[in-house]
């Protein structure tokens, strides 16, 4: 035996094991083939994959101003040649460095002590530029205060908290069609990658284009317009030919079922572009890579919050921070529970009613992490895509998170080694990622329209409109029109005029096969009728779940990370192969669920 084995073993059989579910705790619903030192590992992974919100974040949002009081001029109305200005608000981007990593380190902390669950939590890309640019402006030139604005996400958490208490959230995740939550995940993996093939977050092989919106791009800097359109010199920037090293690393040694291949290859690429020398290195000879530069040398550092925390104002006497209010919610929440149940179901914890183990408390943790972002003037705080990267590891517990947080921890004291990862260094983790989690394609129902288009039209919108929300939104839509109309049309006729059933997935089967009344309010209502209470009832037998048995096979050969993946995804299945089995009994016809 290792002493890796015997470190796994040790802490299985610990208290702490039981509680995160680990293989071989004893615990009631104990996670087959985790192992401590792999959660340790997917851990370390998701943050070095999602380490670049330290700066994107903070450079984004001290775009708005913070509270820097612009007194702008006719020939100067945004303040950008004001030096007093300026020196403001360089300092709420320190500030914004520590406030992303403390609400980043809270976050993860909260979602994998209380939900269990293996996701990285940081303030979200999306809403911080649809906070800075759309609601406060750039330096302050929108119509909401930064104050105001700070005082909506706020506000936001607590409506969170209160939806997520009264089932809410669950209840939405429940009553989305089958089809269509599988194709959130590969939607979201179309996504990841799509993030980084571009510059921002990624190896910036996709620049922009005035006609087509998105074309070939890697040209260097010096041949971008003012816009980021590439003039002349593509496929000639030497960093991207470093993500694409990057790429070929991470491939090979994942066929090679390397341990920790994704963070290996994070990591080779960072440090190979921290020299000055180099023509790929990340700290060029400009004014803003002098900035970064110095602020790398610093190593260890500790800077004061003193501009953004707790920087609120409640005077909602603005018509436009109510309809910001309305829109931090719904994109929000369409976009957080689509990244949760697409999380979970890659980690292969959903079950055949269409929801996910421990949701109440991962929506109720995420709530709180909303208002806990705007305390350190963040915009709200989501579930991180990039969380795939760590399950892809073989992150299947609320450890992976804690050990991003441990990672954000760390970060506070070395946010200068942090914050100088290279978006080319963690761009190629977002594309191996993102592939793994489009695999899951093959479980969509192609054979029937009224599933195939509604998917299809979830997996194409989300990386296209760069909105988890967006996909969520379009795929309903054309769920209730297309069969709202079939619908229509079959009663309307009597029945004569209908398609072939036959193919259609039943989902709501399974998904309306128990209360959505919230555990909690039926356990009262069982205390007052003095009745006995099973805490256990929403839980799915794992001996009816047709996926469980090819688990437990597949956990008796020795575990790696491509495997893990290979096994998430087929945990994942679980519930189309719970409607499978409805076809089964009520169809002999369909070939395809037969086959399968």
């Amino acid at each position: 035996m290792t002493w890796s084995d015997k470190v796994n073993d040790a802490v299985a059989h610990s208290f702490f094991g039981r509680y995160f579910q680990l293989e071989g705790s004893g615990a009631r619903r104990e996670r087959k083939g985790t192992r401590f030192l792999t959660e340790i590992r997917a851990g370390f992974t998701v943050f070095f994959a999602m380490a670049y919100i330290i700066s994107v974040n903070s450079s984004i949002i001290s775009e708005s101003g913070g509270p820097c009081v612009c007194n702008g001029t006719p020939t100067d109305p945004t303040c950008d040649n004001d030096d007093a200005y300026m020196s403001c608000v360089y300092e709420v981007k320190l500030d914004m460095i520590m406030g992303t990593t403390i609400a980043a380190m809270i976050a993860s902390t909260l979602i994998g002590v209380f939900a269990n669950l293996p996701l990285g939590m940081a303030p979200g890309m999306g809403l911080n530029a649809y906070f800075t640019y759309t609601v406060v402006g750039y330096h302050g030139s929108g119509k909401v205060p930064y104050e105001t604005a700070l005082a909506a996400v706020f506000i936001e958490g607590f409506i969170f908290l209160f939806l997520s208490i009264f089932g809410v959230r669950q209840w939405l995740a429940r009553v989305i069609p089958m089809s269509i939550k599988v194709a959130m995940g590969c939607g979201i993996g179309l996504y990841l990658c799509f993030i980084g093939l571009q510059s921002s977050a990624g190896i910036g092989l996709v620049g922009l284009d005035y006609s087509t919106l998105v074309t070939l791009g890697a040209c260097p800097k010096e041949a971008l317009d003012e816009h980021g359109v590439c003039l002349w010199g593509r496929m000639t920037n030497p960093t991207t030919y470093m993500g694409i090293i990057g790429l070929v690393i991470m491939s090979v040694l994942l066929l090679y079922r390397v341990r920790g291949a994704i963070l290996i290859a994070i990591a080779f690429i960072a440090i190979t572009s921290w020299p000055r020398v180099s023509q790929v290195t990340y700290f060029p000879y400009t004014v803003q890579g002098n900035n970064q530069f110095d602020f790398f040398k610093k190593v260890v550092t500790v800077h004061p919050m003193k501009h953004i925390l707790g920087k609120f104002d409640f005077s909602f006497d603005n018509k436009d921070i109510w309809i910001a209010l309305i829109t931090f919610l719904y994109v929000d929440i369409l976009d957080t529970t689509g990244t949760m149940y697409s999380m979970a179901r890659y980690g292969g914890f959903t079950d055949k009613a269409g929801d996910f183990e421990h949701s109440t408390w991962a929506f109720i943790c995420d709530a709180c992490c909303v208002t806990i972002g705007s305390c350190f003037g963040s915009s709200p705080c989501t579930a991180f895509v990039e969380s795939g990267a760590g399950i892809a590891e073989g992150g299947r517990t609320g450890i992976t998170a804690i050990t991003v947080a441990f990672g954000f921890f760390v970060s506070i004291f070395f946010a200068p080694i942090f914050a100088s990862f290279p978006p080319w260094a963690t761009g190629p983790a977002l594309i191996v990622v993102g592939s793994m989690m489009t695999s899951s394609i093959r479980n969509i129902n192609w054979d029937y329209p009224g599933d195939a288009i509604p998917a299809f039209i979830t997996l194409a919108v989300m990386p296209l409109t760069y909105s988890v929300a967006y996909g969520i939104i379009g795929g309903i839509l054309s769920y209730i029109v297309i069969n709202g109309f079939v619908y229509i049309v079959d009663r309307a006729s009597g029945g004569r005029i209908k398609p072939d059933y036959s193919a259609r997935e039943d989902w709501w089967t399974a998904a309306f096969s128990r209360s959505f009344v919230p555990l909690w309010i039926r356990f009262l209502i069982a205390k007052v009728r003095g009745r006995e209470f099973d805490w256990h009832q929403d839980e799915f037998s794992e001996d009816e779940d047709l996926g469980h048995h090819s688990k437990n096979e597949h956990n008796n050969t020795t575990t790696t990370s491509v495997e893990i993946v290979t096994d998430a995804d087929t945990l994942g299945s679980t519930n189309e192969l719970a409607s499978i089995r409805h076809h089964r009994r009520h169809s002999t016809e369909k070939g395809v669920y037969m086959d399968s």
